[in-house]
């Protein structure tokens, strides 16, 4: 019999003793996907991170790993752990295979990432263009293994010329990518100024992420971080249309390093919250919270 870890036993031991304050993994309660979360965010220990997720209330979590040299950055770690956290947890935690996109190697770590189970690649969080080589490297591994791709737009910073990113869309119809971050949210307006990166005030409906969500069948939308939340919050008449239109477009995510999966430093709770307020209808938010994410990254739920 292979040895417990000290590691794994906490781990195991805080999930035992989070599924018996609350039931199991939220077994009788209405289930919820969060696409984007993170192991060691910010310090937080894995047992932090299993009550956080029991604490908001998610019964599956999908785990972003960063890539090699960019941890601190993409405030994640890196492949082997998020496989590590997936596998003492498989019917509640799924991961996502990742690596720098122009790395010699990168194709390789993502595919044996893939081979391993991972149900997509991100979060692409690097120094290129969205219309990069790099990025259509990776949208090619991901037409291979039939996944999706989720990227970190952030302007001045992160695949940026978000203006082009559309061109990717067209090029790879049939591989499924998921906006995040910054910029994304902030072209929810027509208006927006590209280096304002959390706008506030009314939003001027038409801009390039609502336009991307729109017209094209393989662009989706993911509420996660401080980011998604400054959207809904901004404008909340904006936000209700903006649910409507895109009900079977957007994902709920956390992305959030607190330990405490509540109140007003948890922006994860936050959204969850938003969204069970101004969504049109309860199938609506039903997509958004589960059926959305468990059709487009496949998963066993």
């Amino acid at each position: 019999m292979r040895p417990i870890s000290r590691r794994n036993f906490l781990f195991t031991s805080a999930a035992a003793a989070a599924a018996t304050l609350s039931g199991g993994f939220a077994a009788e309660a209405e289930p919820v996907i969060d696409i984007h979360q993170h192991t060691d965010y910010s310090g937080r220990t894995d047992e932090q991170m299993l009550a956080h997720q029991t604490t908001m209330g998610v019964t599956h979590t999908v785990l972003l790993p960063a890539g090699r040299f960019y941890q601190l950055e993409a405030g994640a770690s890196g492949n082997d752990r998020v496989q590590e956290v997936a596998r003492l947890h498989p019917k509640e935690y799924f991961f996502f295979a990742n690596e720098v996109p122009y790395l010699s190697d990168a194709r390789e770590v993502i595919v044996a990432g893939l081979k391993a189970g991972a149900h997509g690649i991100g979060e692409q969080k690097f120094m290129v263009d969205a219309d990069s080589r790099a990025v259509a490297m990776v949208a090619e591994i991901a037409a291979e293994f039939g996944v999706p791709v989720l990227l970190h737009f952030q302007f001045g910073r992160y695949n940026t010329s978000f203006e082009r990113f559309h061109t990717i869309l067209e090029k790879f119809p049939k591989v499924n990518f998921i906006g995040h971050a910054q910029t994304w949210w902030a072209n929810i307006d027509a208006k927006a100024d590209q280096a304002v990166l959390y706008p506030k005030g009314p939003v001027t409906p038409g801009g390039i992420t609502d336009r991307l969500l729109s017209d094209y069948p393989n662009m989706f939308g993911d509420m996660s971080a401080g980011s998604g939340l400054n959207a809904m919050l901004r404008d909340e008449d904006h936000a209700r249309g903006f649910f409507a239109r895109h009900q079977d477009k957007l994902m709920y995510g956390s992305d959030c390093s607190d330990s405490v999966g509540a109140g007003a430093k948890c922006s994860g709770s936050q959204m969850l919250a938003t969204i069970r307020r101004l969504a049109p209808d309860k199938a609506a938010e039903r997509k958004i919270l589960f059926e959305n994410a468990k059709r487009v990254l496949k998963l066993p739920v």
